[in-house]
């Protein structure tokens, strides 16, 4: 799927991902954690993810089962950008102290049996698969 770029990507890309799921008959619980996590790195990449030209980097998705569960791919043409490599934000000591940013990481490294990153034809490539 290819759903464009920005936030009305990042809508149509779950709506088609919701849709697969129910065509796969694929669990709730399954489907919430397929759904959180895209929407994690999809928004991120609909918020800051720039193409040289400084134009909104334009997203493509792909879906499916793999032999260990569901794997999704995300591209998108920005700039090179390896979440993979990013530290987690360090986790507060009260809701006080919490600051926005960086937290997103820790949840897709909580959910995700694996997280891949790769870069080809000025795209970057980030695999995702959680356990069914």
């Amino acid at each position: 799927m290819a759903p464009g770029n920005g936030t009305t990507a990042v809508a149509d890309a779950l709506a088609w991902l919701q849709a697969l799921a129910a065509g796969h008959g694929w669990s709730s619980r399954t489907v919430s954690t397929l759904l959180l996590c895209a929407d994690e790195a999809l928004a991120n990449i609909a918020m800051h993810a720039r193409r040289p030209d400084g134009e909104r980097a334009r997203i493509w998705l792909a879906c499916g089962p793999t032999d260990a569960g569901v794997g999704v791919l995300i591209e998108d043409d920005g700039v090179a950008f390896n979440p993979v490599t990013q530290p987690s934000s360090a986790l507060a000591a009260s809701l006080d102290e919490a600051e926005i940013g960086g937290h997103g990481l820790r949840l897709l490294r909580h959910y995700l049996r694996q997280m891949q990153y790769g870069r080809e034809a000025e795209r970057n490539l980030l695999y995702m698969e959680l356990e069914i």
